[in-house]
C-alpha cells in the first residue's frame, strides 16, 4: 500500500489537495504528523486517517481540543464516503477516492452499525431506563 496514491483531501474553499498515499496517516499540528496543518486550533496530534482493507478511509480523533466533523457532525471515530466532507477543528476538507462495488458493500455496513449503536441511551443500553419507542408501543397491546 506504501507509494499508491489512495485519494486527496480536498480544502473546501480552495488551496492544494492533500495525497493521501499512505495506508495510515496522522495529522496535526507537529511537525512529524504525516499531513501537518499548522493552524493554532488543530492539535498537535489530532486525528488519524487509515485505509480499511475492505477498500474505504476511516477517520478517527486522537483526543484533539477542538475534534473532527464528518458532514457537520462531530464525531469521535467513522468511516468516510468519497464527497464527504471532513472538518478538522475548524478546517474543512472534502474527501476524493475511488470505491469500488465490494467497498461500497463494506462501507455500508460499517456506517449502519455505527448509527445502530445511537439508536439507545447509555441508561437504556444498561438496562437502567425503560426504551421509549418500542415498551410504548407493547403496553398499547395489553
Amino acid at each position: 500500500m506504501a507509494g499508491e496514491f489512495q485519494g486527496e483531501l480536498v480544502p473546501t474553499g480552495g488551496g492544494d489537495p492533500i495525497p493521501l498515499r499512505r495506508g495510515v496517516l496522522t495529522l496535526g499540528r507537529r511537525e512529524t504528523c504525516d499531513i501537518s496543518l499548522r493552524f493554532p486550533n488543530i492539535s498537535g496530534m489530532h486525528c488519524e486517517l487509515s485505509y480499511k482493507e475492505a477498500g474505504y478511509w476511516y477517520v478517527r480523533d486522537l483526543g484533539s481540543t477542538n475534534g473532527i466533523k464528518v458532514n457537520n457532525q462531530r464525531v469521535l471515530q467513522r468511516a468516510l464516503r468519497p464527497g464527504d466532507e471532513l472538518a478538522i477543528a475548524k478546517r474543512k476538507y472534502t474527501i476524493q477516492y475511488n470505491l469500488s462495488n465490494s467497498a461500497q458493500a463494506a462501507i455500508e455496513a460499517v456506517l449502519s452499525e455505527d448509527e445502530d449503536v445511537f439508536k439507545e441511551s447509555l441508561l437504556e443500553k444498561a438496562g437502567l431506563a425503560r426504551r421509549r419507542v418500542e415498551e410504548i408501543d407493547d403496553d398499547d397491546d395489553d
